[in-house]
């Protein structure tokens, strides 16, 4: 199962300063949501988000923010599809990929990915751009949503699934985000 840019969105998860600050390495899997995001922004791939209790835990990380397709939709439930707002928005996009990144992976992100795959959509769960407060449960996220039929990629590897040949025309600009933000 391959990303297709044209059949894909990027889904960002309650990825909220006030909530994500807990979280392990969350510097770093800010900055590889970033990079997807930015990449998606650049090959017009549909950027939405959620935002846990926002009127508690605040809104999106601005840099994030800032590149969302529309206002990111508040939830209280943990999966994304508690919004009915955003549950009705993926289907009427009709697109069949959504690629996940945010926090935190074992509840928000487990069960949005779960209730997608119910859903019959195909999932890509970015492994360097998610995250929790344990190691435990990250290990634990993986091998769950793997089990479930979700994919576990890393950021590059869905970027280039976007890009899919050198010969993109918009290779090179992708190229330059990817030397900025290595490492």
């Amino acid at each position: 199962m391959r990303l297709l840019r044209g059949e894909s969105l990027l889904l960002i998860i309650d990825m909220q300063p006030k909530f994500s600050r807990v979280c392990l390495g969350i510097e770093a899997v800010e900055k590889r949501a970033h990079f997807v995001a930015q990449v998606a922004k650049a090959l017009a791939v549909p950027i939405l988000a959620t935002e846990q209790v926002p009127d508690k835990m605040g809104g999106t990380n601005p840099e994030l923010a800032a590149l969302l397709s529309e206002p990111a939709f508040p939830k209280t439930a943990f999966s994304a599809f508690g919004s009915d707002e955003l549950a009705a928005k993926l289907l009427e996009a009709d697109l069949p990929q959504v690629v996940l990144v945010g926090v935190e992976s074992h509840i928000c992100v487990t069960q949005t990915a779960l209730d997608l795959l119910a859903a019959d959509f195909e999932v890509f769960v970015v492994k360097d751009a998610v995250t929790s407060r344990t190691q435990e449960a990250n290990d634990i996220t993986w091998q769950r949503l793997s089990d479930a039929g979700a994919w576990i990629v890393h950021s590059e590897s869905v970027v280039y699934e976007w890009l899919q040949d050198a010969e993109d025309p918009q290779f090179r600009d992708i190229l330059q985000i990817v030397k900025e933000t290595a490492g």
